[in-house]
C-alpha cells in the first residue's frame, strides 16, 4: 500500500470517528428541549439535514476504507470525489471559526475534543485537496 493509500485509509477511519462527536451534539446541546419551540416541519427538517450529513460522512469513510487504491490512482473520478470531500470538510472547517461554542466547552475533555475535531477537519481538507489537485 502506498503512503497516499495509507493516508486515505486513515482518513476513512478518522471520518467515521468524527461520528462519535457528532452523536453527542444532540445530547450536549439538548436538542429535544431547544428545538421544541420550533414548528414540527422545521424540527423534522433539522433532523433530516443532520441525517444527511451523517450519511455523507459514513459514505466518505466507507469509500476511503474500501477504495483507497482507486482514490489514490489520480483518475478523473478519484479527483472529482476528492474535490467534493475537500469542499465538504473545507466548509466544515471554516464553520469552526464562525460557531460560538465557548459556553459549551465547559470541561477539559470537551475542549480537547473540539480542538481535535478542528485538527481532523484541517487534515481531511489537506489530504483530499492534495488528491484532487495532484
Amino acid at each position: 500500500m502506498s503512503t497516499l493509500q495509507n493516508l486515505i485509509w486513515w482518513a476513512g477511519c478518522s471520518q467515521l470517528s468524527v461520528l462519535v462527536a457528532s452523536s453527542l451534539v444532540p445530547i450536549r446541546l439538548n436538542w429535544r428541549t431547544e428545538l421544541s419551540g420550533l414548528n414540527r416541519l422545521v424540527r423534522q427538517l433539522y433532523w433530516t439535514y443532520g441525517g444527511y450529513v451523517v450519511m455523507a460522512i459514513i459514505a466518505f469513510g466507507v469509500i476511503c476504507l474500501t477504495c483507497s487504491e482507486e482514490l489514490a490512482s489520480g483518475s478523473r473520478l478519484s479527483r472529482a470525489i476528492s474535490a467534493y470531500i475537500t469542499l465538504f470538510w473545507g466548509v466544515r472547517l471554516s464553520l469552526q471559526a464562525v460557531f460560538d461554542v465557548r459556553e459549551h466547552l465547559t470541561a477539559w475533555w470537551l475542549r480537547v475534543g473540539y480542538h481535535t475535531l478542528t485538527l481532523l477537519f484541517v487534515t481531511f481538507t489537506t489530504i483530499f485537496a492534495y488528491v484532487a489537485l495532484r
